[in-house]
Order: structure tokens, then sequence, then C-alpha cells
């Protein structure tokens, strides 16, 4: 959740300052860099390992997933473009929240049972969001919103497309090797339609990188094994504490405000999402 929290406060610092990266370059390197990042930690595993007939039956098991490969597209191209228009916290509120309703409602829809403690959990964390997201704050950007829930239900649906899947490195390897077509795609549709070249500093390009090696890259894999011991509804729920982090961030990072409700709903939040990861009597959560 931090590797997803520092995600929003990079593109944020990064598309936020005067023409510091424009956002089909910042998507771009992000995901060039997270590709390269993994590549190299699958080649260091193969060569700890020195079991080249395993390697390759993991390649042969781990074929071309194309709604993995178009949803984890789909979000971090919209997530760049919704962070031209909106603030940290309020980027990371739409995004998680837009998850947390794909996820828990794809669970709900298939089957998954809730006890009465995670049913009082959801809802405690839920109507935290909606107290933070209520008249009081700055209504965002209607453009922006659209946009960064485009994002949310794309990483809503990358995130359940992950579960089930037996190597979590190499998985994600494949995700991110699969976006660089589109994303060169991207770039000659963004120059056509915009009539000029690609905005690229050294502080937007470090930004772009880190956020694509780090806390993409290996964040990512890290999420998708995280998912294999979590339900549909528990892993949108506990994204729910990313807005959070997200928003500590900006305070520190962006200089953005930090109020008594963000406060307030923070801590309810993360309580709510304690009480969904409490186990049943059965043992199971």
């Amino acid at each position: 959740m931090i590797a997803f929290a520092a995600n929003s406060v990079f593109a944020r610092f990064a598309l936020s300052s005067e023409a510091a990266i424009d956002p089909v370059s910042y998507t771009v390197l992000r995901l060039v860099a997270a590709a390269a990042a993994l590549l190299i930690l699958l080649n260091l595993r193969k060569k700890k390992t020195h079991d080249q007939r395993l390697e390759a039956r993991q390649l042969r098991k781990s074929s071309f997933d194309a709604l993995s490969v178009l949803s984890l597209f789909g979000y971090a191209a919209a997530f760049s473009l919704a962070y031209l228009r909106l603030d940290t916290a309020m980027g990371a509120l739409i995004l998680f929240g837009i998850v947390q309703l794909t996820m828990v409602g794809w669970g709900l829809f298939k089957g998954e049972k809730l006890t009465a403690v995670q049913v009082i959990g959801i809802a405690l964390a839920s109507a935290a969001f909606i107290y933070l997201m209520s008249p009081g704050l700055s209504a965002p950007d209607t453009k922006g919103a659209a946009l960064m829930a485009i994002s949310g239900v794309c990483w809503g649906v990358y995130s359940l497309a992950a579960k089930g899947h037996e190597d979590p490195l190499l998985r994600t390897t494949y995700n991110f090797v699969g976006t660089l077509p589109l994303a060169i795609l991207a770039v000659g549709l963004w120059i056509v339609l915009n009539g000029q070249g690609l905005v690229i500093t050294q502080k937007g390009l470090w930004l772009a990188v880190i956020s694509g090696a780090l806390t993409s890259g290996a964040g990512y894999a890290i999420w998708y094994s995280a998912l294999q011991g979590l339900s549909s509804a528990q892993g949108g729920i506990v994204q729910l504490s990313v807005p959070v982090l997200a928003a500590i961030g900006g305070v520190m990072l962006v200089d953005e405000p930090l109020t008594l409700r963000l406060c307030i709903s923070g801590a309810f939040i993360l309580g709510g999402i304690a009480l969904t990861m409490l186990k049943r009597s059965d043992g199971k959560t």
C-alpha cells in the first residue's frame, strides 16, 4: 500500500510542476522502467535458482494475458492524465474508492461470504470515505475525477485478474512488457492530437523512472503475491488505506493541506480495514 501511495505522490509531484513532464511521457517511462526492473529481477532469480527447466515450465504456464495487459495500461494512462487536474489525496481517494467498489462488488457477485464484523468494517470504511468526499472539501475537477474513475475500474479489473497466478514476479513482468506496444501507440496519438512534441525534464524523467522501477514494478509483484491470500472484498477494502498514506505524502512533499476531516476519516478507514481482515471462528479470513 505504501508503494501505491508513493505512485500518487510521484505522479502529482511530476505532473503538477511547470513543464516537468507531459502525462504520456510519464506513463511510457514508468511502464518501460517497470518492465526493465522486473526483467532484471527475473534474471537474478534465474541465476540464483540455477534451474532452467523450472523457469521454462513457468514461462509456458504464464501465457499472454490480454485482459491484464489492457487493464494495466488503461490504469496507468488514465492515472497520469487525471493527475494533471487533481491533487494527491483527492486523486487517490477517487481511485481506490472505485477500486473498492469494483472488487467488493465482483466478490459479492461471485458469491463470496462476509462475516457480520467484515460487513461492519466495510460499512465503517465506506462511511468514512463518503465523509471525506462530502461537501466541505473542494469539489474535484469533473474531467479529472472521470479519468481517475476509469483508472480505478482498470486497476480493480487488473487486481481481480491477478488472483490465482502461481508466479507473481513472472506474471507481472509479462504484463508490463505487454503494455510497451500500447505505450508506443499512445505517444504517436498524443503527438497527433496535441500537435506538439513530448516534454521531459530531468526531474520528470527521474520521478517516472523511480515510480516505474520501484513503486510500480516491484510493488505490483508484491501485490500479486499478497492477493493470493485475500478475498476479492478484502483486496478492495485494504486499498482504502492508500488515500490516507497518499495524503500524508502530499502534505510532506507537495505542500498540500492536512485537514482535521482527513485525519478523522483516515482513522476510521484504517479501523474499518482492520475489521475486514479479522479471522472467522473457523480460522479463515
